[in-house]
Formats: C-alpha cells, structure tokens, sequence
C-alpha cells in the first residue's frame, strides 16, 4: 500500500495504524488528519478515491490530498457549531422554547421543547410517523414541516435518544428561523470560508469531481482483539420494523443513496456533509485554538458544547451514550481521545473531535462503510495510535 502525506517526528504510530487499516481492517480508500495546537502534524492518504468501479470491484482512480467523502452523520459536529455560535454572538437563546423562534414547531404539545434539547437530543423527536420518500427528503423545508407536525415520542426534556435523520431538519429549520440562513449557507459563509475547509453541506457543482463515491466493506477486527457482537437487545431493536430504533433510521425511507448527486447537493444537517480529513479536523481545531488566526468558540463556549447534557441507555441506539450540546462526549459507544474529548462519528467509519486538553483535532474519511454506528474499528485504531503519542 502506497500511503502519501506526512507525519510529525513522534507521530509515526498513526502512519503504522493508518497501514495496518489497509492490510487488515477492509480500507479501500481513506485519509487521517491531525491537528496539535492548531498546527497539522499528521496527513495521511491512501488507496482509491471510489470504493467500486475497478475489474476487481475496487476503484481505479487513486486519492489525493483533496479528495473528500460523504461523512455521514460526522456532519452533525460540524453543524452543532451554527447554533452554539449564534448563541455566543446573542442571537440564540439555548434556553428559549424553539416555539419562540419556529411558532409552527408548537403544534402537538411542543410548546416545553427549548432549543437545548434539539442539541442534546432530548426532544422526543427521532422519528416520524411518515416517513419522507427519498424525493420528498431532497426538499429541506418538507422535512421542516414534517417534524414541526410530528408528536414527540417521549415526554422532551425526560430522556434522550438519538436523533439520527430528524436531527438535520429540526437544526436546519431553526438556524433559518434565527439567521435567515439554512445551516448550510452559514457553514459556508461563516465557518469554511474564513478557514478555508474542505466542508461542504450541500456540495456545489464545481466541487464534484472531487468526491469519490462510498459504499460497503467487510475488514477483520484488529489482531488479538475480541470482535465486539452487538448485545441481543441492540440487535432486536434494529431488526424490529416498530422499533423506535428501526423507524428513527427510517425517517427517509428507503433512504437516498449517498452517490446520488442531487442528494449530496442538497443540505442535510445530519447525514450528507462532505468532507476531506483535513477538513474535519482543521475545523475542529479551530474550535479549541486558534488556526492560521482564526478561533471559532470561545472558552464558554467549549466548555457548554462539551459539558454533559444527556447520558445513559439511549431511546435509539439502546446503549448508552452521553452527549453535550450537539456533541457526543467521549466514552465506551464513542471513545475519543480522552474524558474531556467532544465530536462526532459518522455511521460506518468517519469521526472527527477534538480534546482541548492536549490541543489534539483528528479528522478521518473514508470511502469504505462497515457496519458501525459510533464506533469504527478503523478510527478507533488510529485514536489509539494518537493517544499513544500525546499521552502515553
């Protein structure tokens, strides 16, 4: 395998991760970035941009140092910081019912929801009782509507659970509400232009070429480790139809295919930011510090997105999690660098986070999606990698 890119004097274990991801964890194509203190120590790129395409079902075209991917539900990291930041530029009140801004949101008993429960996940809201078609799903105000209609699953502000699909359109809505603006357009105007990140949130034509496409693959679990089997009761609930977990999933049914280009060009806060490695961790990175001049959070504003909002068994994915104000926090479903870690991964293998405690930003993309939620092997190889570096 031909790995391009380079890393810093100290960081060679997360070169030896990214190698083995290839030889032994189902790797076709991915790329690893780390950021320390708002400096790039770790860039890494390997294998084919698409995951298909080739004679032997492996894509021809090879990656380079732009070429981004779908992340999944790593988007949501990156949307989570719009409404943190309008709340830091006192354009938001996270304490306010969504009501206030989004009257129509009222309707079915949410008058109580207030806008921290969109961020921790704890609005009742993961499903709905119809679902959108993938046509209806290209439409960002239809799913506006749908959720603003929909009755909440559980008591808002009583428990959490996941908000895997219906997450993007309750953000997406509100931030238009307050800003004018569909998320979107703000990452773009507020966020990726002055940092210059490879992020978009509905990705422009002239970008297309750059994005390779995703699909299914199989890898090992890594040598001498237990492969994890999901426990019976998260099987159960992900094979039962009327399952709140299986219909939470299904809030686009049958849902869109991520290489679809009129999907991808539409903006879907949860599921279909498009991103290089670089791009994920610079911009996590300037959430902690300060790079090449410009800081996205202040030192409040870290500490409310990573302070612990919601924690414990999980309404949808059944195992426990534990999430701040848009961000999952580190811990045995998402394990991140350290405790005071916050970020997100993308469903079959992205993740992106940063550690304000050692400076650390790590961005990781890949074109092969396995059967994981929040916990990938592959990035769990080279969080391993970095935290054998940074701290022992």
């Amino acid at each position: 395998m031909d790995v391009h890119g380079t890393v810093a004097e100290g960081f060679e274990p997360v070169r030896e991760a990214f190698v083995r991801n290839f030889e032994t964890l189902g790797d076709r194509g991915a790329a690893v970035t780390v950021y320390r203190d708002g400096q790039r120590v770790v860039d890494l790129w390997a294998g084919a941009k698409d995951v298909d395409g080739g004679a032997d079902g492996v894509g021809t075209e090879p990656w380079e140092r732009g070429t981004a991917q779908v992340v999944r539900s790593a988007t949501k990291g990156v949307a989570a910081a719009v409404p943190l930041l309008l709340h830091q530029y006192g354009e938001l009140d996270l304490d306010a019912p969504v009501g206030h801004y989004w009257p129509e949101f009222k309707a079915q008993g949410k008058e109580r929801v207030l806008v921290r429960h969109l961020l921790n996940h704890r609005a009742g809201l993961p499903l709905l009782d119809r679902p959108l078609t993938p046509r209806e799903a290209l439409d960002p105000l239809r799913g506006a509507e749908a959720v603003a209609a929909q009755a909440p699953v559980w008591e808002p502000g009583t428990d959490h659970g996941y908000h895997a699909l219906t997450y993007g359109w309750l953000l997406d809505e509100l931030v238009r509400r307050v800003s004018g603006r569909g998320t979107g357009e703000w990452i773009a105007e507020r966020i990726a232009a002055p940092l210059g990140l490879d992020f978009w949130l509905g990705l422009p034509d002239a970008e297309a070429g750059r994005v390779g496409r995703v699909g299914p693959v199989e890898g090992a679990e890594p040598s001498g480790v237990l492969r994890a089997r999901p426990k019976r009761s998260v099987t159960e609930a992900y094979d039962d139809p009327a399952s709140v977990t299986r219909r939470a999933f299904a809030a686009i049914d049958p849902f869109p295919d991520h290489n679809d280009p009129e999907f991808r060009a539409v903006p879907h806060p949860a599921a279909n930011g498009i991103a290089t490695a670089d791009g994920l961790a610079r911009f996590y990175a300037s959430l902690i510090g300060q790079v090449d001049g410009v800081r996205l959070f202040d030192a409040a504003t870290v500490e409310r997105a990573r302070a612990e909002e919601s924690a414990g068994p999980d309404r949808v994915l059944i195992v426990g999690t534990r999430f701040g104000l848009g961000y999952m926090l580190h811990g045995s479903a998402s394990p991140f660098l350290a405790p005071g870690s916050f970020g997100h991964p993308g469903r079959g293998g992205s993740l992106g986070f940063a550690d304000p405690e050692t400076g650390i930003a790590f961005g990781y993309v890949t074109n092969g999606f396995r059967a994981t939620v929040t916990s990938d092997p592959r990035a769990q190889a080279l969080v391993r990698a970095v935290r054998s570096v940074v701290l022992g």
